[in-house]
């Protein structure tokens, strides 16, 4: 009897995991699509998504997240994964091998659409722990990219168009955290050597016809720091705007917005929302702003860029495109 039970309930193990693996064909992906307009732009352009202020071991709306962006990274054939920051909460990792690797990004992230590149910035709270591991992990993983706390990529697409990404570790550069003992870890970097290497980086490829920064700290917001945003953008914002740098890319605030300040170039967007959410509201430059769990999806080609924002119900919520400034370079 002992081992029918036992047989029994290895059956219905193994009949779980297969269901769990079944659900992952053609037919699921069809049935589960987001419904957009835009789907002829996204096929003929280099696609992203973004997420950040997700690492809450699947709490919150942290899975229903996950699952919708493995949707969206089969429907829209994504490239990459990019992350705003504050990937593991409350403290940051402690090391490689911490536990929360597994249950707040493998386990989570497991769709096999979202084994594509994964390209990290860190937050104010991955500096509450081991921030070293977070660039480490980089050599044990396949996914996982943090190859410095600040980096860059170029990419020429194949209409001829070339994007810059500038990946920025926002919390050094943050006079915010200056007497701020939480995180003053943050303040033993050097932020003059990074402010020299974005300058380096922004005249090197001022040709680009696409620029973008993805950081931590959003300069502009329209959740719940919003006027709290004045130190971080005194020291990003005239250089970035100098370049006319096409988009920015924050999390920290647990919402999706899009910010356009009056007679400024640059056009914002937080996407921390990959867990938790919090209120926002509308301001004199705010596009775009809702109390949401979600993600940001990012279509580029030489004629527009396209950015939506996908709830976890997998519903496009908002979408808005950026025309280039700059004609490709030959």
């Amino acid at each position: 009897m002992k081992i029918q039970v036992l047989w029994g309930v290895a059956c219905l193990a193994f009949s779980a995991a297969s269901l769990a693996t079944d659900v992952y064909n053609e037919a699921y992906y069809q049935q589960h699509t987001i419904a957009t307009a835009h789907q002829q732009v996204a096929d003929k352009s280099w696609n992203w998504l973004v997420v950040g202020d997700w690492g809450r071991n699947g709490h919150f709306a942290q899975r229903d997240v996950a699952r919708w962006m493995d949707i969206a990274a089969y429907q829209f054939d994504a490239d990459m994964i990019v992350s705003t920051g504050d990937n593991f909460y409350d403290n940051g990792i402690a090391s490689i091998d911490d536990p929360f690797w597994q249950t707040s990004f493998e386990q989570i992230y497991h769709g096999p659409h979202l084994f594509k590149d994964w390209y990290v910035v860190l937050g104010n709270h991955d500096y509450r722990g081991n921030w070293q591991a977070q660039i480490e992990y980089s050599a044990k993983s396949r996914r996982w990219n943090m190859p410095a706390q600040y980096y860059s990529m170029m990419k020429t697409l194949k209409d001829g168009a070339t994007v810059h990404l500038l990946f920025l570790d926002t919390s050094p550069l943050n006079p915010d955290y200056q007497h701020d003992t939480k995180y003053a870890e943050t303040q033993e970097q050097d932020a003059t050597a990074q402010l020299t290497w974005l300058h380096q980086q922004l005249e090197e490829h001022k040709d680009a016809t696409w620029t973008f920064v993805i950081a931590h700290h959003p300069l502009y917001s329209s959740g719940k720091r919003y006027g709290k945003n004045d130190a971080i953008r005194s020291v990003l914002e005239p250089l970035l705007e100098q370049y006319q740098v096409d988009a920015y890319f924050a999390g920290h605030e647990h919402d999706l917005q899009h910010n356009q300040p009056m007679g400024k170039h640059m056009a914002h967007f937080v996407s921390g929302a990959g867990s938790e959410v919090r209120p926002t509201g509308q301001h004199e430059f705010t596009r775009f702003a809702a109390s949401s769990a979600g993600f940001a999806a990012v279509s580029i080609n030489a004629l527009e860029t396209l950015i939506q924002f996908i709830d976890d119900h997998g519903k496009v919520i908002y979408h808005y495109s950026l025309q280039p400034h700059k004609g490709i370079t030959q």
